[in-house]
């Protein structure tokens, strides 16, 4: 597929930003206070100190830094074992999201499974297996395979191949089980998992997220390609959810679940040439550009479908998924300049959230993004 990187560096020295960042974060984030040969990522909120979808970015974050950091396997074993430490009460080859103080799995709410942890946790372990091979302690590829099954089980819906949010969302609750968070449309990690089980169904699913993705941009942000956090009724008329569905009141604007699409999405044209990915992002790009009058401090953290700002300040969690898919642009300055942002944002004015996206975003932008196929 055609795409760009930043040109105002050197490939080393993009390569140096993404390295100098990574230390930074892993000094940080990377905790081994629970057990002596587990690793966990921080969460550095109140007293959660790790989510599944935070050990999940973690875990992929050390399989690509590999060639880096001599130490990166000690910590992916150790990310592993911790996951298999804490496994949700549903399904447990699955992991419970959320863990307190006291490294226990938070009993109130915090030990049924979430998607996007489940889905990156699988995808690292294909990202483990390329790199060390399974033949050691931990067989990578039988993890891999034996947790991909269970998201397929668990966190599948069958009947309109969905992702769900999660084991928890059954048939017996339409309200959720009908529903999907397109910040989960992982559609790279899905193409791998086909190629590694040959179970046709990840085609189903890959199949359905573009056709919500698409369905959202045409019906409900026309002008601005935006995509909704959360989608509703995915088995008649998909829609956007209404305020408070699950999270906030802006449930079913851009907001911090789906300002990761453009990221995952384009990972996936990057690494798949698919024309869907392209389309969906080539709106996104063309909206955020012309909206922000191509000024990078005026993409902002929040929108209506409409475009209609939510927040008014420019923020990293927002700014660095369109600094990915801006290597699809074809803008070399937006690029650039977007780049530029990113790496101007220090580490101690950004959270967790904030600061590990921007870690994944940097291994794109470098060009040191990859998925086995």
């Amino acid at each position: 597929g055609t795409y760009i990187s930043p040109n105002n560096y050197s490939q080393d020295e993009l390569d140096n930003h993404t390295t100098e960042f990574y230390e930074l974060w892993k000094n940080k984030y990377l905790k081994n206070d629970c057990e002596k040969n587990q690793y966990y990522i921080d969460f550095d909120e109140g007293n959660t100190i790790n989510v599944s979808e935070g050990l999940g970015y973690g875990m992929m974050i050390v399989c690509y830094m590999a060639g880096y950091d001599s130490e990166a396997k000690t910590y992916f074993d150790g990310m592993y074992r911790f996951y298999k430490a804490h496994p949700s009460s549903i399904n447990n080859n699955l992991m419970a999201w959320e863990q307190i103080e006291g490294c226990i799995t938070n009993p109130d709410g915090g030990d049924n499974a979430a998607s996007d942890g489940d889905i990156d946790i699988a995808f690292s372990l294909l990202l483990a297996d390329k790199q060390w091979g399974s033949a050691g302690e931990i067989n990578y590829l039988t993890a891999a395979k034996n947790l991909i099954s269970a998201i397929m089980q668990d966190e599948i819906n069958h009947q309109t191949w969905t992702v769900k949010l999660g084991d928890w969302s059954t048939s017996d609750d339409e309200h959720f089980y009908f529903s999907t968070r397109p910040s989960d449309f992982i559609t790279d990690h899905f193409r791998a998992f086909q190629t590694i089980t040959a179970d046709n169904n990840w085609a189903n699913v890959i199949n359905t997220c573009y056709s919500l993705l698409e369905k959202m941009q045409q019906n409900y942000s026309p002008k601005t390609g935006l995509i909704p956090d959360f989608i509703v009724n995915t088995n008649t008329t998909a829609q956007p959810a209404d305020a408070n569905f699950l999270e906030s009141d802006y449930d079913g604007d851009y907001y911090y679940n789906a300002c990761r699409v453009p990221w995952r999405i384009t990972n996936d044209y990057l690494t798949s040439g698919n024309q869907r990915a392209m389309s969906v992002i080539n709106k996104l790009n063309d909206w955020i550009i012309y909206n922000s009058g191509a000024d990078v401090n005026s993409v902002f953290s929040g929108y209506k479908l409409d475009g209609t700002t939510i927040g008014n300040y420019d923020e990293i969690t927002f700014e660095g998924a369109f600094a990915v898919s801006a290597m699809l642009s074809g803008n070399q300055q937006w690029l650039n300049n977007t780049y530029d942002y990113l790496i101007s944002q220090s580490l101690s004015n950004n959270d967790y959230f904030g600061n590990t996206l921007k870690m994944l975003e940097l291994i794109t932008l470098s060009k040191n993004y990859w998925i086995i196929n």
